[in-house]
Formats: structure tokens, sequence, C-alpha cells
């Protein structure tokens, strides 16, 4: 099983740069369908993925068709006219074979025809009447959790990894050494 995260012609550098960091995070691919906005190499791009581009697995494509071709596996559309939450998605059913969460640009979403070819995968993040949608890079991260907490990736720490403050950071905290910044007023 591997958790892929796909973009539909996205627009803003920073939205896919945060998207980028949230791949890294959930051990998730990333696959960018042009036309994009941006240019891989901008720098608001590299700033907003910060230090974990180095780690990111990603794949550009020309078009769709071209994406559909070269990954077989379970699709899941997310978009403002799905009529079920993701919420309701058992990831774990398809943990035999990849996954593909895919997202639409900012401004248009995925287009029409893919999505009425696939109403029964299309989902919505549930929200107020008040917003059409969520910023782009939240809904990628809400999503991705929802898919990893139920497929329980090995690779996915629940708690604070060793490599960075470790699990009983806290714990073995010496308050008396910490700077005011630190501490609570």
């Amino acid at each position: 099983m591997k958790l892929n995260v796909v973009l539909y012609h996205p627009e803003i550098p920073q939205n896919t740069g945060n998207i980028m960091r949230s791949c890294v995070g959930f051990h998730a691919k990333l696959h960018l369908i042009e036309p994009l906005g941006f240019s891989l190499d901008e720098k608001h791009l590299k700033r907003s993925s910060l230090d974990y581009f180095p780690y990111l697995e990603y794949e550009v494509y020309k078009d769709y068709q071209s994406f559909k071709e070269k990954n077989p596996g379970r699709y899941y559309f997310l978009t403002r006219y799905g009529h079920k939450s993701p919420s309701t998605i058992n990831f774990k059913e398809a943990a035999d074979e990849p996954i593909y969460l895919l997202f639409g640009a900012e401004s248009t979403g995925i287009a029409y025809d893919i999505l009425k070819e696939n109403l029964d995968s299309c989902y919505r993040i549930p929200t107020t009447d008040k917003v059409r949608s969520l910023n782009l890079s939240n809904c990628a991260a809400i999503v991705l959790f929802l898919a990893s907490s139920q497929l329980m990736d090995p690779m996915i720490y629940s708690e604070e990894p060793e490599a960075f403050k470790g699990r009983n950071f806290l714990e073995n905290l010496d308050l008396a050494e910490l700077s005011d910044k630190h501490k609570e007023y």
C-alpha cells in the first residue's frame, strides 16, 4: 500500500509547497498534473516545502490521461460536489493497491467530466454554507491524516521520533534550564 496525493492543475506554489511537506510527513508520493501555475524551481515553492524537498517523492504528468494510464489503483476525488465525507472511506479496503487522493486546482477544482465519470468516488470535506471549500493544502492534510490513521503505516510515528527530541522529551525536561520564551506566563 502506498498513499498518493494527486494535484490536478495546481495554481498556487505555496499550497503545493505545503502539500509537499505533508506528503513527506505522511509518507505519500505526490503526483502533479500539468498545467501547473508555477515552476517547480520557483523560490516560493521551495520555501513552503522548506528542507523537506530532498525527501519528497514526486512525478509530473502532461495530462490526466497520462497520469491515469501510468497509475492503476483506487482513486478518491475530493471535490465540493461530493455527497459523502472522506471520514466515511474505509481505506483499509483498498490497502492491497495504491491509493490516490485527487485534489483539483484552487480556482476550478477537478474537471467536471472526470468527476461525473467517478461520482461514486467523489467526497466532500463537510463545511458550513459560508465557504465553497477549504484551502487546498488544508484539505490534503485532513484527508492524508484520515487515510494514514486507518492504514497505520509503520513509517508514521505517533510519538516524537528519537531523530528529533525523542518520545520522553517532556518527562526528561529540566524546567529550571528553560528560557523565558518556553515558559508559561
